[in-house]
């Protein structure tokens, strides 16, 4: 039988993590005049296909994040904070395709039109310690749901089959010596305006000088994740991730790694590299497996150009999927491993 996280248990994580900081807490000082920001992105791209159809028999890899053929939209990210000396908050919507790709599981969306991406307040309990409550981004993996915060336009498959978001309770420790840790309870994963089913799930971080070990539990599945990156030239950076998750009683799995090499050619232009392999087991269907056992694989290869004009982003981008199963289509409709496409996006911030 499944082990799951009971109700009971989740609130006595909780209180042990409101513990374990509250002893740090100092006498409240008097705050200083708090800061409110309000940033953004706008996002549109134009996405191809080169060796299959691009009318209405379009496809695109199962990860993208940019899936629709022609002319499309990304998404309009609209983010307020406030930021005082101890306290805040960070209120972050998004409006588009994208963001609903990203919080496919939010049951306000169909009810609202619009959707949370983050929703949280925090506490500054000391220089060592900071509670945040409410929904958060995930803090696994390399890339995130803002286009402007990742070197690639489209997304890698461990990002759309990891978790996106998490609402609930963590506590971040700042230990000195560029170490630092997190522990989180939390709904289970992507259910992020209310726990319909009185279960946790659990999460930890442990961080060194940009390099992270983190897990989570959810719902009997379990993922560890290995994220961080190099610089290793004032030019040249690379970027690892790397993870595994499996579900109890054979439920299924997935295993992939990824590699960012970047180098600026300029002030204002870069290249980049995203190599990925990805295998999964009887698992989402995320590469379509077909075969007797479960099992398939893909190799993904993305190279992205980044120009920087002001606070906008020019991105040209080829990517190549190859698969071990018959995950896509040709130009002549017929199945096959591979897909090569084409897009160009444009990103402002403000």
């Amino acid at each position: 039988m499944k082990t799951i996280i009971n109700t009971n248990f989740g609130k006595i994580l909780a209180i042990a993590i409101i513990s374990m900081v509250t002893f740090s807490a100092s006498a409240q000082e008097e705050e200083t005049t708090p800061k409110f920001s309000f940033s953004g992105t706008v996002d549109a791209y134009y996405r191809a296909n080169i060796t299959a159809p691009n009318d209405e028999d379009a496809i695109a890899p199962g990860s993208s994040f940019a899936n629709l053929p022609g002319f499309s939209l990304g998404m309009a990210n609209l983010i307020a904070a406030y930021e005082g000396e101890k306290v805040g908050f960070v209120a972050d919507l998004v409006f588009g395709p994208r963001g609903t790709d990203a919080i496919f599981a939010s049951p306000m969306y169909s009810a609202t039109g619009d959707i949370v991406n983050q929703l949280y307040v925090y506490w500054n309990v000391s220089d060592a310690v900071t509670l945040t409550f409410g929904n958060f981004n995930t803090f696994l993996g390399y890339e995130v749901i803002s286009p402007a915060a990742n070197f690639n336009y489209s997304t890698s498959y461990l990002f759309s089959y990891g978790p996106f978001s998490h609402t609930g309770l963590k506590a971040d420790f700042d230990l000195g010596s560029d170490w630092s840790a997190m522990v989180a309870v939390m709904n289970p994963t992507d259910l992020t305006e209310f726990n319909p089913t009185g279960d946790y799930a659990v999460g930890a971080q442990l961080g060194y000088s940009g390099q992270f070990l983190n897990f989570l539990y959810s719902q009997g599945g379990f993922e560890i994740d290995y994220t961080g990156g190099f610089d290793l030239s004032d030019e040249f950076f690379l970027g690892i991730n790397a993870a595994h998750f499996s579900m109890e009683d054979d439920g299924g799995s997935f295993t992939g790694a990824a590699l960012y090499p970047q180098y600026a050619i300029s002030d204002t232009f870069s290249l980049g590299l995203r190599g990925e392999y990805f295998m999964e087991t009887d698992f989402f269907g995320a590469i379509g497996a077909s075969d007797v056992d479960g099992d398939s694989s893909v190799l993904a290869l993305t190279l992205t150009g980044s120009a920087t004009i002001g606070d906008l982003i020019l991105k040209p981008e080829i990517r190549l999927d190859s698969a071990s199963e018959d995950a896509f289509i040709d130009n002549d409709l017929a199945p096959t491993g591979s897909l090569a496409s084409v897009l160009f996006a444009a990103i402002y911030s403000f």
